[in-house]
């Protein structure tokens, strides 16, 4: 058991999770079938946002109530959320630039953007798990236990899983191949990725999976596993070659969600938390008193193995090909690969 999902509240939390899971996979079906629903989602919300999000900090430097009480100043307040949601947003312009073939989009050099803005997302993530880690080896001198406490109110966890999982990241940033085998579709409704196959998919949910749970573990059945699994549903079933872009979309949808309502998932009966918390509970005025890091530390173990296997993967099919698997598509005698191909322009 991963989760605290049991007893009488089970119902609500299972609840909550299909309705963040359908509802990033019906939001990522407008924002990617139309220019409207991509102008719509990631040129006017996030403007919106940001005037909304200076605001807030601007009338709280001034000590207004309103903002300093606000959930997204109170509960939301690290750099890493909002490094994730401008960087994922970004993401969904440099994609909707190449689909559409906007400006720079139209070049070739620009083919490679994907390949940057992802690897800045994970590095985000990955800074962000060794920051734990640190911070975990401080906790540990000073109070003899890991606990140590966020910007945000929230008790973490941090050890030596923070450091197996950050280089996990590390190695499936070098899981990306063929870079420049960057398409359009047909439709103009996706920017294909075709050598982006299962392979990289699992290692890359994997990974984020137990970043999630190391770093956001009040958030993670949310945003560890409906967040998740919402691209990959897509890419599985009708969307093939299309996941980081419907990863893209959905993350930085999700980001903007979780930045305005936090209190969805941090309180109430959403709420879920992992079975770290031996207490059953996640107070930040007061300290834990156990933990339960043990399926941190394995699904550490599994997502540096994994990673680790498909670099392995890759390493011996580009030698067999005699490939650059960064200049050149390695899996092209892949089914996904060919149906990613087949939707191409």
């Amino acid at each position: 058991m991963l989760f605290q999902v049991y007893g009488d509240g089970a119902g609500w939390q299972l609840l909550g999770w299909v309705l963040v899971f359908v509802g990033l996979v019906l939001v990522n079906e407008f924002a990617r079938r139309s220019k409207l629903g991509g102008i719509t989602c990631f040129l006017v919300l996030p403007a919106v946002l940001t005037v909304y999000f200076i605001a807030i900090y601007v009338c709280a430097a001034q000590g207004q109530a309103w903002a300093l009480n606000n959930q997204t100043y109170v509960h939301m307040n690290s750099w890493f959320h909002y490094a994730k949601l401008y960087a994922a947003t970004a993401g969904c312009i440099g994609f909707m630039m190449l689909k559409y073939k906007w400006g720079v989009g139209k070049t070739q050099w620009f083919k490679c953007f994907p390949f940057v803005i992802v690897a800045i997302n994970i590095m985000i993530a990955v800074v962000s798990d060794f920051e734990s880690g640190v911070r975990g080896a401080l906790a540990l001198a000073q109070y003899g236990d890991r606990w140590w406490l966020s910007s945000e109110n929230v008790w973490l966890y941090g050890g030596w899983w923070n450091w197996v999982n950050g280089l996990a990241g590390i190695v499936n940033i070098l899981c990306m191949t063929g870079w420049w085998g960057i398409y359009s579709s047909k439709k103009h409704d996706d920017m294909l990725w075709p050598d982006m196959t299962f392979y990289y998919i699992l290692a890359y949910d994997l990974w984020n999976f137990e970043y999630t749970y190391n770093n956001l573990p009040t958030h993670a059945w949310y945003c560890g596993v409906a967040l998740l699994l919402a691209p990959t549903f897509a890419n599985a079933l009708w969307n093939r070659g299309g996941w980081i872009q419907n990863r893209a979309n959905t993350l930085a949808l999700w980001c903007m969600f979780a930045q305005v309502f936090p209190l969805f998932q941090d309180s109430g009966r959403f709420a879920t938390l992992p079975v770290l918390y031996t207490d059953g509970v996640m107070d930040p005025a007061v300290r834990p008193t156990g933990a339960d890091p043990k399926m941190q530390g394995v699904i550490a173990l599994i997502s540096l193995a994994v990673n680790v296997f498909v670099l392995g993967i890759i390493v011996k099919r580009s030698l067999e090909q005699k490939k650059n698997p960064y200049k050149n598509e390695i899996f092209t005698d892949q089914k996904d690969f060919q149906e990613a191909m087949a939707r191409a322009e």
